[in-house]
């Protein structure tokens, strides 16, 4: 399947919060990507990358009903973004960093210390723009940035068999963080949101369609 962006359906689609058995029952965002993608009808399509599957959930049930159906334009954008071993932390990033400065105290300090975590999982890498959103991030909020650093030193190091539910507990919390923040436009923040978790992950979709092809 191609990774590049197909048009929107004619009709589009009234997106509801939530998992349905059916279409019948109403549809979420990534119900009607399964749909779309001629798969089994699911909320967790193999069309997708498992990470931006949640990050695409959670701003489907967190955003208001008024606002909701704005995101339909952006299900087809989501189909064959299938990321690679990088995937789950570039998405968890990039939530936390749009989340962070806005977020409740509390909110603050879990996405801090989960950023700490893969500010450990990029040392090393090329991933240079994912390392500076972390240092960006962090650096927008030294308090909560210096109690979780005390606190993930106490902790000690992460069990590898953890990144994926850290990840998706990152983005979960990103994604809440924001909803339920002191800011007038909540709905179109998440939906900014996932448009550019998808943008971030198109190069590496591209690379890896080449990849492929040349083998």
């Amino acid at each position: 399947m191609s990774p590049t962006r197909t048009s929107p359906p004619d009709l589009m689609p009234v997106l509801s919060r939530g998992k349905h058995h059916s279409a019948r029952r109403g549809a979420c965002f990534m119900e009607y990507a399964s749909v779309l993608a001629g798969e089994k009808w699911s909320d967790h399509p193999t069309c997708t990358h498992p990470a931006l599957g949640a990050l695409a959930r959670a701003v489907n049930d967190c955003t208001s009903n008024a606002a909701r159906g704005e995101l339909a334009t952006l299900i087809p954008s989501v189909i064959g973004q299938l990321g690679d071993d990088d995937t789950d932390v570039l998405v968890a990033v990039r939530a936390a960093s749009e989340a962070i400065a806005i977020a409740s105290a509390s909110r603050q300090h879990a996405l801090a210390a989960g950023l700490i975590r893969c500010e450990e999982l990029l040392e090393g890498t090329p991933l240079v723009a994912a390392s500076a959103l972390v240092s960006e991030a962090l650096a927008a909020v030294p308090d909560s940035a210096k109690w979780a650093r005390q606190y993930v030193s106490s902790v000690g190091p992460l069990n590898p068999r953890s990144v994926v539910r850290l990840c998706e507990a990152i983005i979960r919390t990103s994604v809440v963080g924001i909803a339920e923040a002191c800011v007038p436009d909540a709905d179109a923040r998440m939906r900014r949101l996932l448009t550019v978790a998808i943008d971030d992950l198109q190069p590496r979709v591209t690379a890896h369609a080449r990849t492929m092809q040349s083998v």
